[in-house]
């Protein structure tokens, strides 16, 4: 999420590739710090990437710019108090996530640049009485700011998409999956799936109508019905035509979420899920996935992308 703005400000003063990077490194570890710090509930009401990603896009480019630490305070003050991103855009399947992305780069630019520049900010926009931990959170976790810093990189711990969906819908599809590839069977064959998830998974997806290829992505039925039909849910696998298959909107009713209590426990350190499908004759399988492809306890290989894109040029 930070790599527009780092890029923007890389750019325009001609840094080195090194300084490019570690800035990178430096925005992550910002941000997913602060993410973790404005705690479950910010995240259930705020859109994180708009947020704590406004703070990551401030701390690469103040690095780029080589800011001292007062004028990085101060680009953190401008950073905090433009930092805002509504789920709301979930209910009709608007552009506003984009934007998201978008803003949280633009404000952490601007917030870097007015700051080289003497523009002022509040030194204590996380903490203060008035802050985002004040204002726009109901529990925090103080010490994932500082928790390990040096040692732990957040970086590190990345998850990289593996489906073309909402992170949430992963550990689902990997389950399906897997229990689809072990006992051989089609989407023909599936009567219905249970996913066991945590609560964010429910807040965030929906089991309603797919209007739009972007708000598909976040139907846990469309999603899976897709990985049921291709066996993979890639960027081609969403299309306009797909929103009308007859196939996978059937199937998309099949599906359901439960909040399981033990999985809502783990969540955000781990985002697992219990999938469980009933076939056509009365058949039925469960599958618990605790680390889904793509985190870094079960990270994609080189053979998997490779196969992977085989198999999307197919499709073409």
């Amino acid at each position: 999420m930070v790599f527009p703005a780092t890029f923007a400000a890389a750019e325009d003063i001609g840094c080195s590739g090194e300084e490019f990077i570690t800035a990178c490194v430096v925005g992550y570890e910002v941000s997913d710090r602060v993410g973790e710090f404005l705690g479950k509930q910010h995240y259930h009401d705020f859109h994180t990437t708009a947020t704590a990603g406004t703070f990551g896009a401030a701390a690469a480019v103040s690095r780029i710019l080589k800011l001292p630490l007062q004028q990085t305070l101060w680009a953190f003050g401008s950073a905090g108090t433009q930092a805002a991103g509504l789920w709301e855009f979930l209910s009709d399947a608007s552009h506003s996530k984009q934007l998201h992305t978008a803003k949280a780069n633009f404000n952490g630019l601007l917030s870097a640049y007015t700051a080289q520049e003497g523009f002022t900010g509040t030194v204590d926009v996380l903490g203060g009485n008035r802050g985002l931990a004040a204002i726009m959170c109901e529990d925090i976790y103080p010490s994932a700011l500082d928790e390990d810093l040096g040692t732990r990189w957040t970086v590190m711990q990345t998850s990289f998409k593996w489906h073309a969906s909402c992170r949430h819908t992963h550990p689902s599809v990997d389950g399906l999956l897997s229990i689809m590839k072990e006992n051989k069977l089609t989407i023909d064959d599936i009567q219905h799936v249970k996913c066991g998830v945590y609560k964010a998974t429910i807040d965030v997806l929906s089991l309603g109508g797919v209007e739009t290829v972007h708000q598909s992505k976040f139907s846990m039925g469309f999603v899976l019905a897709v990985a049921a039909k291709y066996g993979r849910a890639g960027i081609n696998d969403f299309t306009e035509e797909r929103l009308h298959d007859s196939d996978l909107l059937q199937f998309k009713d099949r599906v359901e979420m439960v909040l399981d209590d033990d999985i809502e426990a783990a969540f955000p350190k781990e985002w697992k899920a219990i999938v469980t499908v009933t076939t056509t004759n009365g058949k039925v399988f469960v599958k618990k996935v605790d680390t889904p492809k793509g985190d870094p306890g079960n990270t994609l290989t080189r053979f998997v992308l490779l196969k992977f894109r085989v198999d999307e040029i197919g499709t073409r």
